[in-house]
């Protein structure tokens, strides 16, 4: 797979347990963080899901164009798609045994939460028997379709998500049960539906004529269309407002682009055996030397950040059943990352039916008091120097911790409790958008 400019980069092992990695940790300019540290975690061993990644270059050449592919990538995708069909021993859409990937962004700078990311892609009507053959579990088998339908309708398309947050609501309502996981999968399967018609009623055919059969709106059945659509919604995702405000913040260029990375899906939703988790290898709050994170058992890893499930600590992980192998490989896992990158790692992992995959690490985001304590004791084992470990903790993290702080050991009337995510007090008017802060501020109100 040779191009005048190499645009995709394959990650992983193929069908014979060769490690195929194009990229490295070095290549975060090209691959994004989370491609390059991909590529690094295959390069060292550890279990990571085969997929590909596609350059930041290419997006910045697609946005640059008006939204228009450069000559040949498409086709060079097309290559790596069918690559990593060959290395999974099945094909996107498959009706007997097929491939689901995920489509993340990957920036060059960690931007948490800032793009977007389309999971089970290259489910439909047909894949969705197969899912159901190889499982012979049709419950988790509608619960990834539904779950498709309303993450590539939200992130994609552009949909309001409270359009299929209601609908599930109102399905538990009528069932009488108070979580996702009471539905079962005949519940699930007229979900779908559901799903579907809210799809057809609220996208605009005109906007996405490729949508249109028979005169009408409907949800896209060909992988080829899903796959090409969601890589151009993450392109998209590097321009969009909380996007552009976080690099303005955080003074990141703006003609850096974001990498794309198609993986091959692994499921934490698949029963009891089956996990889903983000962690960090020290306390990200005040510094501790501790496995710190939480993980959701039979959940995918947006319910762990979305807040709609309550998760477990993840140091209970090793002592589940069904999970005691995975969680004391993670642990492992944790301190290979840790000396291998000589920093504080923030993980996220799954585990189907037992086996751990790895599906990112990045050096994490942590508080100024834990970057001081970091620092120092990373000094003190030996992982850094002392330069580096001045070097590790910012000046804005130090004027962070000169900042006038609550009292810890004084007694207060709590109003609510909550993560600690800011270094100091605030006072003022609370606002929930970026767009409502700034309308306020013009306003004069504080």
């Amino acid at each position: 797979m040779t191009e005048a400019v190499k645009r995709v980069y394959a990650f992983g092992k193929d069908a014979n347990g060769n490690n195929v990695t194009e990229g490295n940790t070095e290549m975060k300019w090209v691959l994004g963080g989370k491609g390059a540290n991909l590529a690094e975690m295959a390069n060292i061993g550890l279990p990571v899901p085969p997929g590909f990644t596609i350059t930041c270059q290419t997006c910045m050449e697609y946005a640059n164009a008006g939204n228009v592919w450069p000559e040949g990538a498409l086709d060079t995708i097309a290559e790596y798609r069918a690559d990593l069909e060959e290395r999974m021993g099945k094909r996107l859409g498959d009706a007997e045994d097929p491939l689901l990937v995920s489509v993340r962004s990957g920036a060059p700078f960690s931007m948490p939460g800032m793009m977007d990311t389309v999971l089970n892609l290259g489910l439909n009507d047909e894949s969705i028997n197969g899912l159901i053959k190889q499982t012979d579990n049709p419950r988790f088998a509608w619960d990834s379709y539904r779950r498709f339908i309303q993450m590539f309708s939200n992130v994609v398309m552009g949909l309001d998500g409270d359009l299929f947050e209601n609908a599930i609501v109102a399905m538990k309502n009528d069932r009488g049960v108070a979580s996702d996981t009471d539905l079962t999968a005949e519940d699930l399967q007229e979900l779908v539906d559901e799903f579907k018609a809210i799809f057809a009623e609220n996208v605009d055919g005109e906007a996405y004529p490729s949508l249109v059969v028979d005169g009408a709106v409907a949800f896209p059945q060909d992988p080829m269309v899903q796959l090409q659509l969601a890589i151009e919604a993450v392109f998209g995702s590097w321009n969009n407002p909380r996007a552009v405000l976080y690099r303005q913040k955080e003074k990141i260029a703006d003609d850096l682009g974001t990498a794309v990375n198609v993986q091959s899906m692994v499921f934490g939703n698949k029963g009891n055996t089956s996990a889903t988790g983000v962690a960090f290898t020290r306390n990200p709050a005040n510094g501790e030397k501790e496995f710190y994170g939480d993980y959701l058992v039979n959940a995918q890893g947006e319910d762990v950040v979305a807040g709609i499930r309550n998760t477990s600590p993840i140091a209970d992980l090793k002592t589940v059943e069904g999970l005691e192998e995975a969680g004391a490989q993670l642990e492992e896992i944790f301190d290979v990352l840790e000396n291998h990158f000589r920093d504080m790692c923030d993980i996220e992992f799954t585990i189907e039916q037992g086996k751990l995959w790895m599906l990112q690490t990045r050096a994490g985001k942590r508080t100024a008091a834990a970057a001081l304590r970091i620092a120092i004791e990373m000094e003190k084992e030996g992982l850094i120097t002392k330069e580096e470990a001045i070097m590790r903790v910012a000046p804005d993290q130090l004027d962070q911790l000169l900042h006038p702080q609550f009292d810890k050991n004084a007694t207060y009337d709590v109003v609510a409790r909550g993560l600690n995510a800011s270094p100091g007090a605030a006072v003022g008017e609370a606002v929930f958008s970026a767009a409502d802060a700034v309308a306020a501020a013009e306003a004069g109100r504080k």
